[in-house]
């Protein structure tokens, strides 16, 4: 099987302060593959470079075998590759739904249409409903998203990177700041995502995220310290050391 995201000897300093060293990362297609490591770690900092947030130093990156490393960000996104943010990136002034349908306007020729009220598009709302309903959030689709708590606004996030019909999907700490209720929530709905998706998540809540993934790569000072599955990485001592505490 080949690989559905390949990152070869990846590296990108900051000045003097070198934050992802020779960074080696190889993502199956369908696998959950997580991403740990304690704090400025390079976790962040790999994600940006992989969606092109960032341009790398030297390395390369390669979607379903295309090299994407000079590409940009909205290119990328054009090959499948979504992601969400650690901190949030909504249209805060707008409700639910036109949120969403901003998201899919990005890989549809709609986008192009300079004539016409955005409201009236019946089958875009269609569709930004059916993706609103698939993380529960259908019912307060016209709410404004100033009215919603933040357990809602992570799975809108998540929403708006699903309206992209990714191939894979990029999550930067999905359940950080939430409630224990919200967690389950969000971790349900991830949990339910079709295989066809392959995702790269970042999270610090080991016990949840380890149920969740097939693979495991940690991360220390910006390199690579140990990655296999997820009883590998867990009973390595380098792990332990640097991430467990014990």
């Amino acid at each position: 099987m080949s690989p559905i995201l390949e990152v070869s000897d990846l590296s990108k300093s900051f000045g003097g302060l070198k934050v992802t060293k020779g960074v080696n990362l190889s993502v199956n297609p369908g696998e959950r593959h997580l991403l740990i490591g304690p704090n400025g770690a390079g976790k962040t900092t790999l994600f940006n470079l992989i969606a092109g947030d960032l341009a790398s130093d030297s390395g390369s990156i390669r979607l379903n075998g295309k090299n994407i490393t000079k590409l940009t960000t909205a290119k990328r996104a054009q090959l499948d590759l979504a992601r969400t943010y650690q901190i949030l990136t909504l249209f805060g002034k707008d409700n639910l739904i036109s949120n969403v349908k901003l998201a899919l306007l990005g890989k549809m020729s709609l986008r192009w249409k300079c004539w016409g009220a955005f409201s009236t598009e019946r089958a875009l709302d269609k569709k930004a409903l059916d993706i609103l309903e698939k993380v529960g959030l259908d019912s307060k689709a016209y709410l404004p998203l100033e009215q919603t708590s933040y357990g809602e606004k992570r799975r809108l996030e998540i929403a708006m990177a699903l309206a992209q019909n990714p191939t894979i999907l990029l999550l930067d700490e999905p359940l950080a700041g939430l409630s224990t209720e919200e967690r389950e929530t969000i971790t349900t709905l991830l949990q339910g995502i079709n295989r066809a998706i392959t995702i790269l998540m970042i999270e610090h809540d080991m016990a949840v995220a380890l149920a969740f993934a097939d693979r495991v790569t940690l991360l220390h000072y910006g390199e690579v310290i140990t990655s296999g599955t997820r009883q590998e990485v867990v009973n390595d001592p380098r792990t332990k050391e640097i991430y467990l505490g014990h």
